[in-house]
């Protein structure tokens, strides 16, 4: 997949859940559904997390892996890495603005 990253769009949060969790290796479903929750505090449900998983296969930001016994585990792909990086960038220009302005109005 070619498609630059500023053309794959917004993400919703599963999403970026997905590509963080995945990007610190392979995983399978549930080890991502726990790391998830780890990282967040809130679970994500089975239909979120395969759904979230087809899309972002689809878009060409992950694959599937030959299963390992019953588990079918996936990982990041280099766009997907790409992508998940400019993702992170930008919450991170949003979020500095947020504080800087929430620390402004606090004043």
């Amino acid at each position: 997949m070619t498609t630059p990253t500023s053309e794959l769009g917004r993400f919703a949060e599963p999403s970026l859940y997905i590509l963080v969790s995945l990007s610190d290796g392979p995983k399978h479903g549930y080890a991502i559904m726990t790391d998830v929750e780890e990282m967040t505090g809130a679970p994500l449900g089975p239909g979120t997390l395969y759904g979230a998983l087809a899309r972002l296969e689809r878009r060409g930001l992950i694959e599937a892996l030959p299963p390992d016994d019953r588990r079918r585990p996936y990982r990041i792909t280099g766009l997907g890495a790409t992508t998940l990086s400019a993702q992170l960038a930008h919450l991170e220009g949003f979020v500095r603005t947020g504080l800087t302005r929430l620390g402004g109005a606090a004043r």
